[in-house]
């Protein structure tokens, strides 16, 4: 285990992103506990509320971010110099993706339903964070032979076609697979072939004449919802806590 580990995280370079990967979780699920400490009225914790104003979270998740991330751009991939920023930035993005639907909706929606998107980026971003630590490059360039590496037309090729490829992905309404597909190009591949969702842009400008082409997505996104939309709340809830139920 010792060999493996130098051998692929400390030789290679990768220590602080995977001090950055634990650092944010940790901060994530820490963060998660202390306000559903506080949202029951438990423990010593208390929002903070200065002049009657409350300070998000995501405040100094920002600050941290913009510290640790400077810090690890002039610090390379070794030294404790790297790994410190790296656990800095770690914790300041644990912070700012736990308030990621505030972000999106500039409306406090913690508890609420729109909040689990907050539960949901933080899902992906620890799943990126894990492929890139695995080993996958951005855009599969990592699947290039040394030969390939050196023709640097095969290689701009690559990434435009693997672009495109999330691109289109994202105009079907599959953000979670043109997300993966940015670090995993087989996924992309599967995103743009399949029929898009109903009410997303690829849907609205190329299936508008094709009533069959839109029954059939109405009918495929509707089984998949029916499959995995109480799978996802479940876990959803289990890791961010169940969001406060509607008058």
């Amino acid at each position: 285990m010792g060999g493996w580990f130098r051998e692929n995280i400390l030789d290679a370079g990768k220590l602080p992103t995977l001090l950055a990967l634990a650092s944010f979780v940790l901060t994530f699920l820490i963060t998660r506990t202390v306000t559903r400490l506080i949202r029951a009225g438990r423990g010593p914790f208390r929002n903070i509320t200065p002049g009657g104003m409350h300070i998000h979270h995501v405040v100094p998740g920002v600050v941290l971010m913009v510290v640790g991330g400077f810090g690890a751009v002039g610090s390379g991939r070794y030294g404790v110099a790297a790994s410190v920023c790296a656990v800095v930035f770690g914790i300041g993005a644990g912070l700012v993706l736990d308030e990621f639907a505030l972000i999106v909706h500039i409306h406090d929606v913690y508890w609420s339903e729109e909040g689990r998107q907050s539960v949901e980026v933080v899902i992906l971003a620890t799943a990126l964070a894990s492929l890139v630590l695995s080993g996958f490059s951005p855009l599969g360039v990592d699947t290039l032979s040394p030969d390939e590496r050196e023709d640097r037309v095969t290689v701009v090729a690559t990434l435009v076609v693997n672009f495109l490829l999330v691109l289109i992905t994202l105009a079907k309404g599959k953000l979670r697979m043109a997300l993966i597909g940015v670090l995993v190009p087989f996924v992309a591949v599967f995103g743009a072939v399949r029929l898009a969702r109903p009410g997303s842009l690829w849907a609205r400008r190329f299936y508008r004449g094709r009533h069959r082409a839109r029954a059939r997505a109405a009918l495929r996104s509707y089984r998949h919802d029916r499959r995995w939309d109480r799978p996802r709340r479940r876990l959803q809830d289990l890791i961010g806590g169940a969001p406060d139920r509607a008058d």
